[in-house]
Parts: structure tokens; C-alpha cells; sequence
């Protein structure tokens, strides 16, 4: 791997902290799709994708909610209308044909519209459009390693949690710092590299960095077990699998820090494998990208993009 020939000593790690931090100006972006304690719904949506996955969300609360008042005054009806003391000699018919044909008939028109609805979604997903820019990613126990593979001078680098072990010197345990548990040296280290408290468990040390609306096509593999790349504000989730690449993509609208998470169960140290994209405008990538090519340089060159045969 590129970064860990590059990281052979946690205080490297800290420098290269220190200077992507600066060479993507985090003070003024702004952290766009993040969890909030206590909010419920989705993260604001910040591609296409996203946008039209919370409209079919929508649509399927509205006829849910419609089904679930429906059957819960036909049962209150029924419970009224057809119990022992108002009906003290029962009914005796076996079927009513109308009726029948009814209950059948109306699911199919609403599974009709659900499907003409949802399948366009889901095409819109899985279709991988002409990509801008391409980016394997690659999990490991634990964390993500992204290679830049079409980029004119090619580059790679690994993707720790600020909180791992990996990003701990000996120097900041012996200031309290612990991997993993947020205390008070904990929070002064998530300040020193740009990051509020909350962001304990989403804050990474080298984060994707891509350009505002451009194409971006991720191919997505695993190291070792299955982990699964996943950043909700862009609407996209794509199992890592060794020994297979698969692709998902996104064009974030607007500029911002947007974090994801793995979201296949990977073992001891699932829960501290976050996923940081920041979206960055063309002029500030391009800027970027110069020091980024100079950062990870190394003898290693990342493969070529995987052609993935097309349907």
C-alpha cells in the first residue's frame, strides 16, 4: 500500500494529518451530511440519487399510511357493524365475488405504481454513467484505502479514524490521549486536526476529496472480509467483497464534508471504520490534487481502473 510504506511511523501519520488538513481548507467547508443526536429522517440529500431515493421514500409513507387507515376502519367498521349484539343471528354466505375481485385488483395497481416509481431508482443506482473521476476503494480491518487511478500522475493513500491506534503517538498517550475513548485529550487532538467532539467517531486523518459536480465512479473491493461503503447524504451503499469490484457512483451537488460509515458487520473494530468524502470546488481539487500527488507520491504505482464489462 501505498500510504503505509509512506506511514512508517505514527508521527509521519501526524504530519500527513497536519498537511492535508491544510491543503483542503476544512475551516470553510461545511459539514453537510452528518448524523444529528436525537434526528430522525435522512441526511440531507446532496446528489440526484439521493434526492430521488427520499422522494420514493415519501411516496411509500403516503401509501402506506393511506393502507394502514384504511384497514384500521374497515376493522373498526367490521368490529361495529357485524359483532354478536348487533348481529345476533350471523350471516351465512361463503364469498362476495366484487369484493374479492376488488381486494385482488387494487394491490396490483398499487404494486403497479410502486414498481414504475422504484425500478427507475434503482436503474439510476446501478447504471454507472461516463466517470470524471475514478477511485477504487478498498477495505480493510479497519479502515479504507483510496487509489486516485485515472489521475495523470497516479496516487494512493489509507484512511484511518483520527481516534485509531494507528493515529496515536506514543507521545499523545502519554498525554492521555487512548485510541478509541473520547476524553479530554482526546477532544484537544480532534481540535487540533479541525474536528468538533461530535465527530469523534467520523472524523478520518486522510478523507476522500473530490470535485463538486463531476461524475465520480467508486469501485469498491475488500482486503480481507466483506465491508461495505456507504455515504447516506449521497445515496449510495456498495458491498466490498474480496476478490470482486464492484462499482457505485455520485455527483455531489454543492461543495461540503459529508461522512459515511461500513455498514457490513467486519469485526472487532466495525464501529470505528468511518468514511470521510469532502466535496471540494473545481479550483480548491485542482489545488488539492498538486500537493496531494507530491503527499502520497511513492514508488508504488496504484493499478489501472478495473474495466468492468458493461450489460
Amino acid at each position: 500500500m501505498r500510504l503505509s510504506t509512506l506511514k512508517s511511523g505514527v508521527g509521519a501519520g501526524i504530519a500527513f494529518i497536519a498537511s492535508a488538513a491544510a491543503a483542503v481548507a476544512d475551516d470553510t467547508l461545511p459539514a453537510i451530511g452528518k448524523p444529528v443526536d436525537g434526528a430522525t429522517g435522512f441526511q440531507p440529500a446532496a446528489t440526484i440519487v439521493a434526492r430521488h431515493i427520499h422522494g420514493l421514500e415519501g411516496m411509500m409513507v403516503y401509501i402506506m399510511t393511506a393502507i394502514v387507515l384504511l384497514v384500521t376502519v374497515l376493522l373498526a367498521y367490521v368490529i361495529i357493524r357485524f359483532n354478536a349484539k348487533s348481529n345476533p343471528k350471523a350471516a351465512k354466505f361463503t364469498h362476495n365475488t366484487p369484493l374479492e375481485i376488488a381486494w385482488t385488483l387494487i394491490p396490483i395497481v398499487i404494486l403497479v405504481v410502486i414498481g414504475a416509481y422504484s425500478l427507475p431508482v434503482l436503474f439510476e443506482e446501478e447504471e454507472i454513467p461516463t466517470a470524471d473521476l475514478t477511485i477504487k476503494a478498498t477495505g480493510n480491518q479497519w479502515y479504507w484505502h483510496y487509489d486516485y487511478v485515472d489521475a495523470s500522475d497516479q496516487f494512493g493513500f489509507d484512511s484511518y479514524m483520527i481516534g485509531s491506534p494507528a493515529n496515536v503517538t506514543d507521545a499523545e498517550q502519554k498525554d492521555g490521549v487512548q485510541p478509541y475513548i473520547m476524553n479530554d485529550a482526546m477532544k484537544a487532538k480532534l481540535a487540533k486536526a479541525g474536528y468538533s467532539p461530535d465527530e469523534f467517531k467520523l472524523a478520518v486523518d486522510n478523507p476522500l476529496v473530490v470535485p463538486v459536480g463531476k461524475t465520480v465512479v467508486v469501485q469498491v473491493t475488500g482486503n480481507d472480509v466483506i465491508h461495505s461503503w456507504k455515504v447516506p447524504a449521497f445515496g449510495v451503499m456498495q458491498d466490498a467483497v474480496p476478490g470482486r469490484v464492484a462499482e457505485t457512483w455520485f455527483k455531489a451537488d454543492k461543495p461540503g464534508i459529508y461522512f459515511g460509515q461500513c455498514s457490513e458487520l467486519c469485526g472487532k473494530d466495525h464501529a470505528f471504520m468511518p468514511i470521510e468524502v469532502k466535496v471540494l470546488s473545481q479550483e480548491d481539487y485542482a489545488k488539492w490534487q498538486a500537493q496531494a500527488k507530491k503527499l502520497f507520491a511513492s514508488a508504488d504505482v496504484p493499478a489501472a481502473p478495473v474495466q468492468l464489462a458493461s450489460n
